[in-house]
């Protein structure tokens, strides 16, 4: 395929990727932590707790930040939820427990629990404390699937619970989207890795690097060597635009591109287009348009086929690519994308509106936007063929994700499954939730001696 000229590496000069790719939102001071602390009221039977998917004590660890208890504080975070440095960073507090804050009733400004959550868990991790224990081990081996979030919550409760457990992942580096796959202006210098190391610590866990399932463990094979198995395999298939021109050179996956630039040393050596489009409405739309505007790009636009409201991308995320200068158009679908002697240059979309059933509809009415890129970011799929066998699917699906239950168990007996490949929230904070259930869930059926 013919490299379109028109997208070039090294737009900006090196100072400039550094600044550009640092801390977008900076911690807390300590005397601003403990303001934001004084300003909660500790109430009883707090809204922001039943908000958060992991259940954390807000109150409790605000109290501790607000006393000077920071180690205290963290342990309350973490002992819900295990990757909650990483949550602090990348949730979307503004519509889970902030949104849920009291304060915004009289103030209307909740208390800032993201960035005491970050004050805490950054004081835990930068001392290289650890707090939590390896229970006595039990003699039982678990296979875990996936070394993202749902996987490495539920290998450390496991942990905790005094079950061994070891972890396949297809890639080279463990966490999942927190390493490969969230924009790396959120979690810059290395914080992933250096949360992996902290959960890991704790003892009982075999990370198995480069073993992915299908390829290079089946889940049949699982099963006969494990006492019970949890599946955490994510969504590893992307959808496609399905329209004339999605082979050109320029049209990338957003998934794709972000994986690349989260891994390249030198974000001068990546090239960016002059003009980029990024198709879809949810955070990688975002996460790619930023990124691309901060690589060097000089004409980025988000184009998504229904309104404001009904992006799964908050709406801080829309504010924030839209202050880094990207450009949101809305009620509009892709059509063709056109090239010009093989070129891409442009991207032609049709205005979109409702129908009756509410689903969108094209008008008739074009348009057409310039374009030297087009990132396609509508959405990720379960790739499912690891997890047939022969032409015989072994576990039960439902909407093309796992079916589990309310303990994250499957169809399959001694199977558990959680994260993105299951039905839920897409969100790291859940995903370790359900790692988290899961793990209890199985602890219970080992200890009833269902193996």
């Amino acid at each position: 395929m013919k490299r379109n000229a028109a997208i070039a590496a090294g737009r900006l000069q090196p100072p400039d990727y550094v600044k550009n790719f640092d801390e977008a939102k900076p911690p807390l001071e300590p005397h601003q932590a403990l303001v934001d602390a004084g300003r909660c009221l500790f109430c009883y039977d707090a809204p922001c707790i039943e908000a958060c998917p992991t259940g954390i004590d807000i109150p409790s660890f605000i109290r501790k930040i607000g006393t000077g208890n920071l180690k205290g504080a963290a342990v309350d975070i973490l002992s819900e939820n295990i990757m909650g440095g990483m949550c602090a960073r990348v949730c979307p507090t503004e519509v889970l427990c902030e949104q849920a804050c009291v304060r915004n009733a009289s103030e209307g400004k909740p208390v800032r629990i993201g960035l005491l959550q970050r004050h805490a868990t950054d004081w835990l991790l930068s001392r290289g404390v650890q707090p939590f224990r390896r229970a006595v081990p039990s003699g039982r081996r678990v296979g875990v699937v996936g070394a993202g979030p749902a996987g490495l919550s539920c290998a450390h409760r496991l942990a905790m619970l005094g079950h061994d457990s070891v972890v396949f992942e297809a890639r080279s580096k463990a966490a999942g989207l927190n390493e490969y796959g969230v924009a790396a202006y959120k979690t810059p210098h290395g914080f992933a890795q250096r949360e992996v190391d902290f959960i890991l610590a704790v003892g009982g866990i075999e990370v198995r690097a480069g073993r992915a399932l299908g390829r290079d463990v089946t889940l049949q094979e699982l099963r006969r060597e494990f006492d019970a198995v949890f599946l955490g395999v994510g969504l590893a298939g992307t959808k496609t635009l399905g329209v004339p021109g999605e082979a050109l050179s320029g049209v990338e996956d957003a998934v794709a591109y972000i994986e690349r630039l989260r891994q390249t040393p030198d974000l001068a050596t990546l090239a960016v287009g002059r003009r980029v489009v990024a198709i879809g409405g949810g955070n990688t739309a975002i996460d790619i348009a930023v990124q691309a505007k901060r690589l060097g790009a000089e004409d980025v636009t988000i184009v998504y086929r229904r309104g404001a409201d009904a992006m799964s991308a908050t709406g801080h995320e829309q504010e924030f690519a839209q202050t880094n200068g990207v450009r949101i158009k809305h009620w509009a679908q892709p059509v063709r994308l056109i090239a010009e002697a093989g070129q891409l240059i442009a991207a032609e979309f049709e205005y979109t509106r409702l129908d009756t059933t509410g689903r969108p509809v094209g008008t008739g009415e074009l348009f057409s936007l310039e374009a030297d890129q087009v990132f396609k970011a509508i959405g990720q799929v379960l790739v499912a063929d690891p997890l047939r066998s022969g032409d015989r699917q072994v576990l039960e699906m439902q909407g093309g994700k796992i079916a589990v239950d309310a303990e994250r168990h499957t169809s399959l007996p001694g199977v558990w499954a959680g994260g993105d490949c299951t039905a839920g929230a897409d969100l790291t904070v859940q995903a370790v939730q359900d790692g988290k259930v899961a793990a209890h869930a199985i602890d219970r059926w080992l200890r009833a001696g269902a193996r």
